[in-house]
């Protein structure tokens, strides 16, 4: 009896995983480039004008939306949870705390640029994934078909930031937590050259310039300079080298271990990735087409479709 009943819950729990492999397809099925060609044709121009527009007068901006989405979808999907303005939700947690406040307001103020366009129709979800694109675009990196139709989450979820990989994290630890996203070693390196633009405070990078040794010493000294022991809010830029291009900088930094995070020389550090950075490194079109090809997979993790959610009128609160 007991080894029936068994059989039974493995066969509900196998039935209930097809399910659910069934409908997550389904909903990335729902996904178009041409979703809002008819209902509204200039979201995507407009988007564009706005994030050129801010990047022109911040550089920094595009690498603040491209972490935006990031952290968007490693969290429950594409869904623009980590934009809703709740004191307690996705904004207050740990992870989030260092995002560039910058890269909120330009979200927001892009949006009601496009709700004046057709209000009501392009959701803060797809405009946080067209203007990650735009935002690498305008800092000379590749371009991709960013795929339609996700509607906005009704709510953040706080208690699941913890799927972000900190900056202490190990090769291994990387690899988990983007293969929970069923996103592979390859995408994973790839996805992490998104640090060729951007900047990181002090006290995201301290343990590794005073304790690791897998970092060149002339380039920790440079930084403990600017990055007392103790921690700072200070900045210095991902890539040292072409701060504010989207290029393929970062590897060639990791290969002389001038990786800024202790996960960034993780990458290069005798293990299974080692490999993909050398080729990254040695060829800018190899980066930039497994970078576009992870953006998409990224960018159809979760999504809410159809009738899910909603299409919020400001993206920083859900509609009353």
């Amino acid at each position: 009896m007991a080894a029936s009943v068994s059989a039974s819950c493995l066969i509900s729990l196998s039935s209930l995983a097809v399910v659910l492999v069934a409908l997550a397809s389904a909903a990335s099925a729902q996904l178009s480039s041409t979703f809002y060609d008819r209902s509204c044709p200039n979201a995507l121009s407009t988007i564009r004008s706005g994030v050129n527009s801010a990047v022109r007068q911040e550089p920094r901006v595009g690498a603040s939306l491209l972490r935006l989405h990031f952290h968007d979808c490693f969290v429950r999907g594409c869904d623009a949870s980590l934009l809703l303005n709740d004191t307690s939700g996705e904004q207050s947690q740990g992870p989030n705390l260092t995002l560039n406040p910058r890269g909120f307001v330009v979200v927001n103020s892009i949006k009601a640029q496009v709700e004046s366009v057709c209000p009501g129709i392009v959701s803060c979800a797809d405009i946080l994934a067209v203007a990650a694109r735009d935002g690498v675009v305008a800092l000379g990196g590749p371009s991709w078909t960013v795929l339609l139709g996700r509607r906005d989450s009704t709510a953040s979820f706080p208690g699941q930031t913890s799927d972000l990989p900190p900056p202490t994290s190990s090769l291994r630890q990387l690899l988990s937590a983007y293969n929970k996203k069923n996103l592979n070693p390859t995408d994973m390196v790839a996805l992490s050259g998104a640090h060729t633009i951007g900047q990181a405070q002090c006290s995201s990078f301290n343990d590794h310039i005073y304790n690791d040794t897998n970092i060149n010493s002339a380039f920790a000294a440079s930084l403990r300079a600017n990055c007392p022991r103790a921690g700072s809010t200070a900045l210095a830029p991902l890539d040292t080298t072409t701060p504010n291009a989207f290029d393929n900088a970062y590897y060639t930094n990791l290969l002389s271990q001038k990786g800024l995070l202790h996960s960034d020389q993780e990458l290069f550090n005798s293990g299974s990735t080692d490999s993909t950075v050398r080729s990254f490194a040695s060829s800018t079109s190899a980066f930039n087409s497994a970078f576009a090809t992870a953006m998409v997979k990224m960018g159809n993790l979760s999504p809410q479709t159809g009738t899910q959610g909603q299409i919020r009128r400001s993206c920083w609160k859900v509609n009353s």
